[in-house]
């Protein structure tokens, strides 16, 4: 059976989306004149006061490229010498960023295995185990991803019950927030939600992610004060990830804090994945889930699964278990999800 048309846009990853124009406008906004480069401009100060009204904490706010060198320098500020970092098997640092955190930090991650992509207290407690013995690296930070890699969440409580338990055994909380802003929208759509659920809960820095929302490389690290003995923004550097003309990283998020667009772009992906969900759910060979924020993980073989891929690219997930990743963007229209539903029933018809 003959596909139809593809829709406009990719059901890959929201890493495809173009900018938000609000953003390439505040982009254009500050792009006149000479500034103070490094951020010691206006719209850096601006975006940091946002930051820290946001949290409702005096923050240290450091403005970095991209979502992996943002985790490179929160686990920077956090980690001591001989330190390991506990996270899941499913954790971007742990699978996607090529070693980065291993390489540029010389840090031992220590991956358990999770069915839903969390990490527990109880993993906490059997790593703490591991705390005094010189024949093991000491673990020194517990690192969450909020949204996980599995699209599932934590709830407020859960990283309150993980940052009391790091904490009982002196361990810091990193959480990887590079889809922080649809995790927020599903649990409650507000700067209290954020709150809630970050500083407020125990963590301690957080890796805030932009470029996922609708950002031009734009992405930032909150970390609660008085961490890193003041050395955070030289760690930053060491890291490569200091923006010379940081004005144009600031303005945006001056944009979307200001505005609360970071927070209405999630909503859009996360509503289009729900949409995609309901479309698809009586497709019992999909075995769908119904999704918290903006990712979906169907099954579907081979020939299917290519012949879709072809048509519309997205990508392999856990192919052990012929598992994919579909995930909406900001700008994902509910044309594009009808579009695709249309394309994944037709491509199943085929095969029966």
């Amino acid at each position: 059976m003959a596909l139809p048309p593809a829709p406009h846009r990719f059901f890959a990853s929201d890493n495809f989306s173009g900018v938000h124009p609000s953003y390439m406008e505040a982009i254009e906004r500050v792009n006149a004149g000479h500034v103070v480069a490094y951020g010691g401009d206006d719209a850096t100060r601006r975006a940091a006061v946002l930051f820290r009204e946001l949290c409702g904490l005096d923050v240290e706010v450091l403005f970095v490229f991209g979502g992996t060198g943002a985790n490179v320098v929160a686990l920077s500020c956090l980690l001591g010498r001989a330190e390991s970092v506990l996270c899941t098997t499913m954790a971007h640092i742990n699978t996607d960023e090529t070693g980065a955190p291993e390489r540029f930090l010389g840090v031992k991650l220590v991956d358990v295995a999770s069915t839903d992509a969390k990490v527990s207290p109880a993993d906490i407690r059997s790593a703490a185990g591991a705390l005094g013995n010189v024949h093991h690296a000491q673990p020194g930070v517990v690192s969450l991803t909020q949204a996980t890699e599995m699209g599932t969440l934590y709830t407020v409580d859960e990283i309150s019950a993980v940052c009391d338990e790091a904490h009982r055994h002196g361990m810091r909380v990193h959480l990887d927030g590079a889809r922080i802003a649809n995790a927020v929208v599903a649990l409650g759509g507000d700067a209290e939600t954020f709150r809630a659920m970050t500083f407020g809960a125990g963590v301690d820095a957080v890796s805030f992610g932009g470029t996922k929302n609708g950002m031009l490389n734009a992405e930032a690290v909150l970390l609660r004060p008085g961490l890193a003995d003041g050395r955070a923004g030289f760690l930053r550097k060491q890291a490569t990830q200091l923006p010379s003309k940081m004005r144009y990283t600031a303005a945006q998020f001056e944009t979307a804090l200001a505005t609360g667009l970071w927070l209405e772009t999630a909503r859009c992906a996360n509503e289009r994945a729900r949409e995609l969900w309901l479309a698809l759910r009586d497709l019992s060979t999909l075995d769908l889930r119904e999704p918290a924020v903006n990712s979906l993980y169907p099954t579907l073989a081979d020939p299917t699964r290519s012949e879709l891929q072809e048509w519309n690219f997205f990508w392999d997930w856990d192919l052990s278990r012929d598992q994919v990743r579909w995930m909406t963007s900001w700008d994902t229209s509910s044309e594009d999800v009808q579009l695709f539903a249309a394309g994944v029933r037709a491509a199943l018809a085929g095969v029966r």
